[in-house]
C-alpha cells in the first residue's frame, strides 16, 4: 500500500503553489513560442510574483531594524528573602523553577530596516512572556530612561530623529534643535552620546522596561516597580571609531552575533531585576519616581532578582517571527498593572494601535502573538481572520455577552481589584518636581575618564554643525547639569568649528581651483560627498 509518501519518500519535499498545486516547472513562465509573448493564465507565475509583491508589511515607524529569538524565563519565587505573593498574584513568578516560554526582539529605535546596528542610538528590549494566563509582553529599552516624559511630545521627538521630509537627510541639526527645547532629554542625552549609545552587541547589553509599572497581590494591594534585564554575559560598548570600524565589516553585525552564539549551544542568559516602591508621592525624593527621565538610586531601592531569562532557539523564519511579532506595554497579565507614568500610558495605546495598522486586525491570530493558552473572544471578521475563537461547548450562534443562550461568560476574579484613589482636578500640567539636570550630572560624574571623553568628543563634533542658538542653549542644559561639562563640550564645539572651517577653506580653495566652486553645506557631510567624489573611479559606458 502506498504510504503517500510518492517516490522515494520524497512528497513532503516536493515545491506546490500556495493552493497545494505540484509545480512541474518553476524555472519557465508559460509563453507563445520559447520567445514570448507570454499568457494571462499563467497562474504559478502570477500567484508566485503577486505574493513577492507583497512581501514586505509597512515598516516599523521605530525599532525598524531587528533581530529576535526564543527562550525560557525561570522564576526564582522570591523577592530577595521575601516569597514574591507579598508583592504580586502573577502567576509565572510564584514558584522557583517555574518556566515560562519566552519570544525577544531586539532592534535600533531611531533607523530604518536596512541600516547598520552600528549607528547611535538606543536599542530596543521587547520580551513576550507566554504565560498560562495570557501574554504578557516587557516593552523597554537597553538605557533605562528616555528623553521625555509626556506621551504628547512622542512624535516630535522622532520627527526630530528622522531623516528632514525636504532633503531626505538626517542631520544633528535637527535632533539637537528638540532637544534645546526640551531640557528633560540632558539625562538621556548624556548616556546616548557616551558609549552607552553603541552597545557591542545585544547579547551584551542592558535591558529595562523604561517605565513604572505596578504589581498588585491577592489583596488588591499595589507597590510600584521597575524591571531591570543583566546581561550574565558582561556587558560591552563601542567607541565612535569602533564603531565605524566594525560597520566597514559587518552593517549586520549585532544579528549575526546573536544567531551564531545560539546556533552553537551559547545560549544568552538575562537575570530580571526589580525596585519596589511604595505607592505614593514620595515628597522626599527630589523628583517624581513617575518621571521616566530619572533613575531610581539603587542605594534607597535595591534591585532583587526575580529570574532568569535563557535564549535558545533561533527563528525559523525571520518574517514570520521576527518582522511579525508585536509588542504592546498595555499587554500586562494578573497581578501586573499600570502606573500613572503619563509616557507609559501614552504608549500603551500607540504600541497595540500601530500593530493592528502595520499587521493587520488580526494580529493576534499569528503563531508568534498568539497566547499559548486557550482563548475565546466575541471579536469576529476582520482581514486575513483564519480562525474563530470557540470555547469548548459554545453556542457559536452566540458573539455578544450577557447571554442565556450558551454564550462566553466572565471569568471570576482571581483576587481583589486594585482600586487606586484619585482627588485632583483634570489639567494640563507638567509635573512638580522636575529637577532636570542633577541626575544627568551625576551620570556623567559617574562616568569613568574615557566614557565621558567620548561623550564630549562625540557632542563636540555633532554640535559644531548646529547653529549657534541650538549651541548655546544646549551648552546651558549640560552646564547646569555639571560645570565641567559644559565647559569641556563649549572648547570641543570651538576646536571642532575651528577644524571645520579650516576643512572649509582648503575645500574652498581646491573647488576654485578646479573650476567647480559652489554653495557648501554640513561640513562633515560635505567632506563625504566631496571624498566620495575624489575617491571614485571613473568607467567607460558599456
Amino acid at each position: 500500500m502506498n504510504s503517500g509518501n510518492g517516490q522515494n519518500g520524497q512528497q513532503g519535499n516536493r515545491l506546490t503553489t500556495r493552493q497545494g498545486h505540484p509545480v512541474t516547472d518553476n524555472q519557465n513562465t508559460r509563453t507563445v513560442g520559447n520567445r514570448g509573448p507570454a499568457t494571462m493564465e499563467n497562474y504559478h507565475f502570477i500567484e508566485k510574483i503577486s505574493h513577492f509583491d507583497r512581501e514586505r508589511i509597512p515598516e516599523r515607524v521605530v525599532h525598524a531594524r531587528g533581530a529576535g529569538a526564543h527562550g525560557v524565563f525561570t522564576a526564582y519565587g522570591k523577592v530577595g528573602d521575601q516569597q514574591i505573593s507579598k508583592y504580586t498574584r502573577a502567576k509565572l513568578f510564584q514558584e522557583e523553577g517555574k518556566e515560562t516560554p519566552v519570544f525577544v526582539r531586539f532592534s535600533t529605535v531611531g533607523h530604518p530596516s536596512g541600516s547598520p546596528e552600528t549607528l547611535r542610538d538606543p536599542r530596543g528590549f521587547a520580551v513576550k512572556f507566554y504565560t498560562e494566563d495570557g501574554n504578557w509582553d516587557l516593552v523597554g529599552n537597553n538605557l533605562k530612561i528616555f528623553f521625555i516624559r509626556d506621551a504628547m511630545k512622542f512624535p516630535d521627538l522622532i520627527h526630530s530623529q528622522k531623516p528632514d521630509p525636504i532633503t531626505n537627510i538626517q542631520s544633528a541639526g535637527r535632533i539637537f534643535d528638540f532637544f534645546s527645547g526640551t531640557p528633560e532629554a540632558t539625562h538621556m542625552v548624556t548616556f546616548l552620546y557616551s558609549p552607552w549609545g553603541i552597545p557591542a552587541n545585544y547579547r551584551q547589553m542592558q535591558g529595562s522596561g523604561v517605565n513604572t509599572y505596578k504589581w498588585v497581590n491577592a489583596d488588591g494591594e499595589a507597590v510600584l516597580v521597575k524591571y531591570h534585564w543583566e546581561p550574565l554575559q558582561g556587558i560591552r560598548n563601542l567607541t565612535q571609531k569602533e564603531a565605524q570600524e566594525v560597520q566597514s565589516k559587518n552593517f549586520n553585525h549585532a544579528t549575526q552575533d546573536l544567531y551564531e552564539a545560539i546556533e552553537e549551544g551559547n545560549y544568552p542568559e538575562w537575570e530580571l531585576l526589580v525596585q519596589i516602591m511604595s505607592d505614593d508621592e514620595h515628597p522626599e525624593l527630589d523628583f517624581d519616581p513617575l518621571d521616566d527621565t530619572k533613575l531610581w538610586p539603587r542605594e534607597d531601592f535595591p534591585w532583587y532578582p526575580v529570574g532568569k531569562m535563557t535564549l535558545n532557539r533561533n527563528p525559523e523564519d525571520y518574517f514570520n517571527e521576527v518582522e511579525q511579532s508585536a509588542f504592546g506595554t498595555g499587554v500586562l497579565v494578573d497581578g501586573l498593572d499600570f502606573s500613572d507614568d503619563k509616557m507609559l500610558q501614552g504608549r500603551t495605546f500607540s504600541y497595540s494601535d500601530t500593530q493592528r495598522y502595520r499587521v493587520g486586525a488580526n494580529y493576534l491570530q499569528l503563531p508568534i502573538n498568539a497566547p499559548r493558552n486557550k482563548v475565546a473572544t466575541n471579536q469576529r471578521g476582520g482581514q486575513m481572520s483564519f480562525k474563530t475563537d470557540f470555547a469548548e461547548g459554545q453556542n457559536k450562534h452566540v458573539n455578544y455577552e450577557p447571554s442565556v443562550l450558551g454564550g462566553l461568560q466572565e471569568a471570576p476574579k482571581p483576587g481583589k481589584d486594585h482600586m487606586p484613589l484619585y482627588e485632583a482636578r483634570l489639567t494640563r500640567q507638567h509635573i512638580d518636581r522636575t529637577n532636570t539636570f542633577k541626575q544627568a550630572g551625576e551620570t556623567y560624574r559617574n562616568f569613568e575618564d574615557w566614557e565621558r571623553d567620548e561623550l564630549i568628543m562625540n557632542l563636540s563634533n555633532d554640535l559644531a554643525t548646529c547653529d549657534k542658538r541650538i549651541q548655546d542653549k544646549m551648552l546651558e542644559h549640560f552646564t547646569q547639569a555639571d560645570e565641567d561639562y559644559g565647559r569641556r563640550v563649549a572648547e570641543g564645539i570651538k576646536l571642532m568649528s575651528e577644524k571645520m572651517m579650516k576643512m572649509k577653506e582648503e575645500m574652498k580653495k581646491k573647488r576654485q581651483a578646479e573650476g567647480t566652486d559652489g554653495p557648501m553645506g554640513n561640513t562633515t557631510g560635505e567632506e563625504g560627498v566631496e571624498q566620495a567624489q575624489k575617491d571614485s573611479h571613473s568607467a567607460k559606458p558599456y
